[in-house]
């Protein structure tokens, strides 16, 4: 079957040809799982947030009006229903004390989430991740493992260019002190 654009697609099936979503859900169902999978970390409830986004897209596909692009439109929903379903979990997140994050500094930032090549310090920063939040972890995760621009993690997390600059500093902090912690443990 030959692509067309996302605008072909939406506008196919706002006239009634709801085969042509199949060609929206190949194109997006593998980066919806993963981002609800990052988010959630746990296959089953991230298969199950998928299908949820999806028809989501569906039914609100008339309200998609173009002010961004379709994918950022499609990872906005996607965002939005992990973060809530994990708001729902009432999970509990390791709170990490204002004055260790405040004495960090950006180069020693810089220094340990750039010497992420052997397998340990992988595990090291993949341990890390997992206790971050999952609102800090899809942003850390768009920024590093999506490569989204600081404006396509605006626009899907719907909070400012500046918040998400200032969250994105705050969590490669967090994430430097956790990574020390977690070294530390691991080699006592």
């Amino acid at each position: 079957m030959e692509l067309y654009s996302d605008t072909y697609y939406i506008k196919r099936i706002q006239e009634g040809d709801t085969t042509a979503y199949a060609c929206i859900l190949d194109k997006y169902s593998r980066q919806v799982y993963s981002l609800a999978f990052k988010v959630v970390r746990n296959k089953e409830d991230a298969e199950e947030l998928a299908q949820d986004v999806f028809l989501k897209v569906f039914k609100h596909l008339n309200g998609f009006k173009g002010d961004s692009s379709f994918s950022t439109w499609i990872y906005r929903i996607a965002y939005n229903t992990a973060i809530s379903y994990t708001r729902k979990k009432k999970q509990e997140w390791l709170a990490i004390e204002e004055s260790m994050i405040v004495n960090v500094s950006e180069e020693e930032v810089a220094n340990a989430l750039g010497q992420t090549e052997s397998d340990g310090q992988i595990e090291i920063l993949d341990k890390a991740l997992t206790q971050l939040p999952p609102e800090e972890r899809a942003i850390i995760l768009f920024f590093y493992m999506e490569e989204k621009s600081i404006d396509e993690i605006a626009s899907i997390t719907e909070f400012s260019v500046s918040n998400v600059k200032t969250k994105l500093h705050r969590i490669r902090k967090k994430l430097f002190v956790l990574m020390k912690e977690i070294e530390r443990i691991d080699y006592e």
